[in-house]
């Protein structure tokens, strides 16, 4: 899995609201069927921290929750349409219809 693809499976999970690490592994594992590595995860939560998609939450304990930003939001919903549109395109081209 592409360094790309980690952040977005991050913001997809993160849509629905605010998690900690280890909920949003899990909640990556639910949507996708399998686990980030450690560095995966935590090197993609850092880098969309620094663009300013996420931002933490107070601490609650030894857990940290992150939540998506406005930015964040904007930047999920035109990724998810790209994609959107390449999977139409590719399905299209494969001979299925994707409707």
């Amino acid at each position: 899995m592409q360094a790309n693809d980690a952040q977005t499976l991050v913001l997809c999970v993160l849509a629905e609201g605010p998690l900690h690490g280890y909920a949003i592994n899990t909640a990556i594992e639910e949507l996708a069927g399998r686990r980030l590595g450690p560095g995966s995860l935590y090197g993609a939560l850092t880098r969309l921290e620094a663009k300013g998609l996420i931002e933490s939450l107070d601490e609650s304990g030894r857990q940290r929750p992150v939540r998506l930003t406005p930015q964040g939001r904007q930047v999920l919903e035109q990724e998810l349409r790209t994609m959107e549109r390449v999977a139409t395109a590719g399905l299209r081209k494969l001979g299925f219809d994707p409707a």
